[in-house]
């Protein structure tokens, strides 16, 4: 799986993209989350008020509940703001 990071999401992971695999029983985007909060405690100020961020599977805006797996590409990134 290709996990992707954003603006000050980027920032705060310290990376902008990394590479992982995750166990079979994570099928869900909440359960990559726990997943993430459980495998470093650089992840859980940020999914901290997981609702504030924005979700993409497969370039596709998505929800806490949509399926992934390890071929797929996830996206975290902030609200986009216009002015």
């Amino acid at each position: 799986m290709v996990i992707k990071y954003f603006s000050w999401i980027k920032e705060h992971i310290g990376e902008s993209e990394e590479l992982i695999d995750i166990p079979s029983d994570i099928t869900n985007v909440d359960q990559l989350i726990n997943y993430l909060n459980e495998k470093d405690s650089k992840y859980n100020l940020l999914f901290e008020k997981k609702e504030l961020i924005k979700i993409a599977v497969n370039k596709t805006y998505s929800s806490f509940d949509t399926k992934v797996s390890n071929s797929d590409e996830i996206a975290f990134f902030p609200p986009v703001t216009g002015g």
